[in-house]
C-alpha cells in the first residue's frame, strides 16, 4: 500500500468493455497494481461473450462491475460515471494500461495544485504485443502539450485520452459524454472541458494506448479522423482551422501510409 504525505482524492477509474477478453485482465492489473488507497474502479461490460466475464468474476472483491447490453463506448462509460461517488475522475478502455506510479502522481497532483480541474500527462502507444510504437507520434503530441493552445486542439487532438483525468466539477459543468459519438467521444469532450478550464500537464507518462487489428485506432482509424474532423467543425466557425484540421487529417493518414509501406 502506498504511503502519501498528502491527502488523496479518490479516483474514479471507469473501464468500458465489450469483448477484449485478451486484454482486460493487463488492464484491470495495471489499475489494481497502483496500490493506490483511494480508488474506485468500475468496469462497465456490454455483455461479452469471449471470457471476459470471467475475468471479472475472478476480481469481484477489488472491483465493481456490470455486464448487460449498452449503446456503445459513451453509453457505457457515462452509466460508469453515474454509479461513481469519487472526486476525480478517468476512463480506461479495456485494451490500454496504466503506467506504475500513475495513480498516485495524479492523485498528489491534484492535492498540491487544488485549482487543477483537468489534467493530462503523456501516453505511449503500444502493439498487441505491448511493445511501444509510434514514438514520433508520441513525440508530437509531447510537444504540442508544451502549448496547450484551445486553437490548436481544434486542429489536432494532442490531448491522449487514458492519460487525462477531470475532477468531478467538471463532469457537474460540462456534463456526461455525448452517447452519439462512438468515435472520438473524448475529443469532443476535451473541446467542450477547454471552453471552460485550463488544461494542466503532469510530465511523465501515465499510460500507454493500445492499437491493434481490431481497436477504432486500428481498424477504423479513417473513420476516427472523419469524426474528429466533424467534432472540430462543430466546436468552430473557423473556416481556417476547419481546413487547417483536414489538412493535418490528411497529413497524418500520408505519414501512416509512408511508414507502413516502409515496413512492409
Amino acid at each position: 500500500m502506498i504511503n502519501s504525505s498528502f491527502p488523496l482524492p479518490r479516483i474514479i477509474i471507469v473501464t468500458p468493455s465489450y469483448n477484449q477478453g485478451c486484454f482486460i485482465e493487463e488492464t484491470i492489473n495495471s489499475v489494481l497494481d497502483q496500490g493506490y488507497p483511494n480508488l474506485e474502479y468500475i468496469v462497465i461490460d456490454g455483455g461479452s461473450t469471449d471470457g471476459t466475464i470471467e475475468i471479472l468474476k475472478k476480481y469481484s472483491s477489488q472491483l465493481i462491475w456490470f455486464s448487460e447490453k449498452d449503446r456503445g463506448q459513451s453509453h457505457a462509460i457515462n452509466k460508469g460515471l453515474r454509479q461513481a461517488t469519487g472526486d476525480v475522475f478517468a476512463f480506461l478502455n479495456s485494451d490500454d494500461v496504466y503506467e506504475p506510479g500513475a495513480l498516485l502522481a495524479v492523485g498528489e497532483f491534484f492535492t498540491i495544485h487544488p485549482d487543477t480541474y483537468w489534467l493530462t500527462g503523456w501516453c505511449q502507444t503500444m502493439n498487441t504485443q505491448g511493445q511501444v510504437i509510434r514514438k514520433l507520434s508520441t513525440f508530437y503530441k509531447k510537444f504540442w502539450l508544451i502549448w496547450r493552445s484551445y486553437k490548436a486542439l481544434l486542429v489536432l487532438d494532442y490531448v491522449s485520452q487514458p492519460a487525462t483525468f477531470w475532477r468531478r466539477e467538471v463532469i457537474e459543468k460540462v456534463g456526461e459524454f455525448n452517447e452519439n459519438f462512438h468515435y472520438a467521444m473524448d475529443y469532443d469532450y476535451s473541446l467542450r472541458v477547454g471552453k471552460h478550464y485550463k488544461l494542466w500537464v503532469l510530465p511523465r507518462y501515465l499510460a500507454r494506448f493500445r492499437v491493434h487489428p481490431t481497436s477504432k485506432a486500428g481498424a477504423s482509424a479513417h473513420s476516427q479522423f472523419d469524426a474528429d474532423l466533424k467534432i472540430a467543425c462543430s466546436h468552430t466557425d473557423s473556416t481556417l482551422l476547419q481546413h487547417l484540421h483536414a489538412w493535418h487529417n490528411s497529413l497524418i493518414i500520408a505519414v501512416y501510409r509512408l511508414l507502413l509501406a516502409s515496413n512492409a
